[in-house]
């Protein structure tokens, strides 16, 4: 073989190498972005469940709490705010946590009738809204980490040539904003802080 016919071997294997890298690249951020669209279905799943429990909650507290109509107004309202982003594309994080703000007054509100935290239907109710918030609060942190993933593979270098080439753009995190939340640690069931000495 000739300089030539070398120069052509090498040409020719570092274009096979670098095919080689950005396909296996390219299926990495695939893999990734598939995973975080398979995380965010099932979070959207257990928001559903919880949109499904709303109706019951409102509909058992108001046998109980009659004067509490602008609090199970407001849960009503959240719940289809809730849907509503879901549905149209709104900002579903925004309308998420005026639900869970909204159910956690609600909650707060039921302390002061205690046959209604002595109802069982609610007791029950309770219990599920606050399962499938850790579920969810659970998903939404595995969720954030593949998101975490996926943007530092197209946000650095070599990584963001690919993502450049296929037209790949950051995934938003879903974070709750602390100063919309507000469940009371009653709904949680979170002892007291002890008292410091």
């Amino acid at each position: 073989m000739d300089s030539y016919q070398w120069y052509l071997v090498a040409v020719f294997g570092v274009v096979i190498a670098a095919f080689v890298w950005a396909a296996k690249s390219y299926n990495r951020l695939v893999r990734l972005r598939n995973r975080a669209e398979a995380m965010w279905a099932e979070i959207d799943v257990q928001l559903k469940r919880r949109h499904d429990l709303v109706p019951n909650l409102v509909h058992v507290v108001e046998g109980y709490a009659t004067h509490e109509r602008g609090t199970l107004d407001e849960v009503t309202q959240a719940r289809n705010q809730a849907i509503s982003a879901r549905q149209q594309g709104g900002d579903p994080a925004k309308a998420e946590n005026f639900l869970t703000a909204s159910l956690g007054r609600l909650f707060a509100d039921a302390e002061s009738y205690p046959n209604l935290e002595a109802e069982p239907t609610f007791k029950q109710l309770q219990d599920q809204l606050q399962e499938l918030e850790t579920t969810i609060a659970q998903a939404r942190g595995a969720y954030n980490m593949t998101v975490q993933a996926f943007n530092n593979s197209i946000d650095t270098f070599p990584g963001t040539l690919i993502a450049w080439g296929f037209s790949m753009s950051d995934l938003d995190y879903l974070g709750a904003q602390d100063d919309e939340r507000e469940v009371p640690s009653a709904a949680l069931d979170i002892p007291p802080a002890p008292a410091s000495a």
